[in-house]
């Protein structure tokens, strides 16, 4: 049996998959390491069989030269949407590293077999959490379907330079300052302890404040993290509506 296949599906097959990829190796949660090769080139191959009707609907280049100028543009946009992923989930992150510096937390380092970087407790503590949520609230799949969107909004388009300098200012200030909101309960709280430790100390000169401090401060920041725990996933999924509109504006949707 035969299957007719036109020059202008299977080049628009294949920038789908180019994008696909390149936005799969970076993007989390499917860019760890922990997901196979082949299981992220199976999830791309699959992305591209969705997309790539709508880039034949295009005048896609049939040339090689104009072709793998096309390529390299989707490349562009593939990694551009992973980036801003990348960019949520380090909000999240960084949230739980200034957990650790204020209480302490941050003297035992730990090994991040995502990224084989060195990471604090709470920071992956609230990583592995901003995962977890992130496939119980259904946001993995708003993110998949905001990616295909790309591709009817910006079917061929690069990146819009523009944007991208956006998100490396204005943009990434706005999820920093969401990182301090995300951490800003703990953050006062451990700040409060600090401040009744200088009290002591001023009232009891010889008691060793520091021997006391350390432990305290861990006691208040697993207590207090307890209770703030219910409270993360209203501002994750928060963070998911964002992620999407600025990927989509990079590529040029929006």
């Amino acid at each position: 049996m035969n299957i007719a296949l036109s020059e202008a599906a299977l080049s628009g097959y294949l920038l789908a998959l180019v994008r696909a990829t390149a936005w799969l190796f970076i993007a989390p949660p499917f860019g760890g390491r922990m997901i196979p090769v082949q299981v992220k080139l199976g999830f791309a191959s699959a992305l591209a069989l969705v997309a790539g009707p709508h880039l034949a609907q295009h005048p896609v280049p049939l040339e090689v030269a104009p072709l793998l100028g096309a390529a390299v543009l989707q490349v562009g946009a593939g990694v551009a949407l992973g980036y801003v992923g990348v960019i949520v989930f380090g909000v999240v992150q960084a949230a739980g590293g200034l957990i650790d510096a204020f209480s302490g937390f941050n003297m035992a380092q730990m090994v991040d077999p995502t990224s084989t970087g060195m990471v604090s407790v709470f920071g992956r503590f609230y990583q592995v959490l901003a995962t977890t949520l992130l496939f119980t609230l259904n946001g993995h799949i708003f993110i998949v379907r905001g990616f295909l969107a790309s591709f009817d909004a910006a079917p061929l388009n690069g990146l819009q330079m523009d944007r991208m300098v956006d998100l490396v200012t204005l943009d990434l200030g706005r999820f920093l300052v969401a990182a301090l909101e995300i951490a800003a309960p703990l953050v006062a709280a451990l700040l409060l302890t600090e401040l009744a430790l200088a009290m002591l100390s001023r009232a009891a000169p010889n008691m060793n404040v520091f021997m006391l401090g350390m432990p305290l401060k861990m006691v208040v920041t697993i207590g207090l993290a307890a209770i703030a725990i219910p409270l993360l996933p209203s501002a994750i999924e928060a963070l998911f509506d964002p992620m999407v509109r600025q990927g989509l504006q990079i590529v040029g949707a929006g």
